[in-house]
């Protein structure tokens, strides 16, 4: 026998020493071996909690339960809701300015003049005022928006930063006749300085032109600038900023960390960082929150009815005194108007709405969409 077949401690006898069988050792991989001891584990846990009938297993099912049938019948009964109210409103203005539409026809959006008891009325003036006044203020806004968000989310200290979230949602929520009081009694006198300097020396581009006013001539009153669309495009603007801002900010804040930290690694500054990585991910943030901006600023009344003073004519020129809306028109108008004129004003309330309901609508769509995309990072 060999000497690594006998046992240690010294000579034995052969005949008592039990001959030692090798076993071969095959070579396992670990995570297989590792994988099957688990799974017997599981399988004896199984059995054991079988045998038990109150172990108290949960069971997979795909069957919604009870609240959650209750809580989608609530969410899909106030989706129908709502579409159901905004198409009663659509088909009230519908019925209600069916008279005007049916007598003016196709004119009704090309006419200037407003004077339905004699047949002749159109919105082609307060539309171009509406859309004038909003775009001005989206113009005037959006700088403004971006500029705060990006501070907000970006730049201020946690503490700085709740207290100026907080009054940008307060302003959201300010009501709109003191907007337009402030900017009566208050923005009117103060900025018909800046009207004049920007038309004295922007006055060849013709939206910046004063018809009557010479910049030369020392004596010339500033009173032609009273009332413009100017003036209350700043005050929408500032109405529509704060709505702005918080869609914007909600979304920069979406920034994916890893990109942002990619870019600060590689040497960005942190501009750098916010031109490379935040503002291309919140584009569609940005947009949906000016198309949002958009649609508050064309439903705008009792503000831009405060400033402004109404003319019937298409008015391009922002500077100058006269401007009108459709939503003015209507809280102009309707207190006085005969029978005939209400359906005209139903008419152009309906205008206004399918207008404002478009802009609402594909503002909403891109704003899910870069909240998706943002989930999705």
């Amino acid at each position: 026998m060999n000497d690594k077949t006998r046992p240690p401690g010294g000579q034995g006898n052969p005949d008592d020493i039990e001959e030692t069988r090798l076993i071969p050792v095959v070579a396992v991989p670990t995570d297989l071996l590792a994988t099957e001891i688990l799974e017997l584990i599981l399988t004896d846990s199984v059995i054991d909690q079988a045998d038990t009938p109150d172990s108290g297993r949960r069971r997979l099912t795909t069957r919604a339960s009870t609240q959650d049938r209750i809580f989608e019948g609530i969410s899909r009964g106030a989706g129908t809701l709502v579409l159901t109210i905004m198409s009663l409103v659509g088909l009230f203005l519908l019925i209600q300015g069916n008279q005007a539409l049916s007598v003016a026809g196709f004119n009704f959006f090309t006419t200037e003049a407003w004077d339905p008891n004699s047949g002749n009325f159109g919105i082609a003036a307060v539309l171009a005022g509406t859309i004038l006044i909003a775009v001005t203020a989206i113009v005037l806004a959006v700088p403004l928006a971006v500029a705060t968000a990006l501070y907000i989310s970006e730049y201020a200290p946690l503490a700085i930063r709740q207290v100026l979230t907080s009054i940008v949602d307060l302003m959201a929520a300010v009501p709109s006749v003191v907007y337009g009081l402030w900017g009566m009694f208050l923005l009117e006198p103060n900025i018909l300085g800046v009207s004049q300097w920007i038309s004295t020396y922007c006055g060849w581009i013709p939206v910046f032109a004063v018809t009557g006013f010479d910049p030369n001539d020392p004596l010339a009153s500033p009173t032609v600038f009273t009332a413009s669309t100017f003036i209350a495009a700043i005050v929408v603007a500032l109405m529509v900023a704060p709505i702005a801002t918080s869609i914007m900010r909600e979304v920069f804040t979406q920034a994916p960390i890893g990109e942002r930290e990619a870019a600060l690694a590689l040497g960005a500054t942190k501009w750098g960082m916010i031109r490379s990585v935040v503002l291309p991910f919140g584009r569609g943030g940005m947009i949906g929150g000016t198309m949002l901006g958009l649609g508050r600023a064309l439903g705008e009344t009792i503000a831009v009815y405060l400033i402004i003073s109404p003319v019937f004519a298409v008015q391009p020129h922002i500077l100058e005194k006269g401007s009108n809306s459709i939503s003015a028109l209507i809280a102009l108008r309707y207190n006085e108007a005969s029978p005939f004129e209400i359906s005209a004003l139903m008419a152009a309330g309906l205008a206004l709405f399918v207008m404002t309901l478009f802009v609402n609508f594909g503002a909403s769509i891109i704003i899910s969409k870069s909240r998706s995309g943002a989930s999705s990072d």
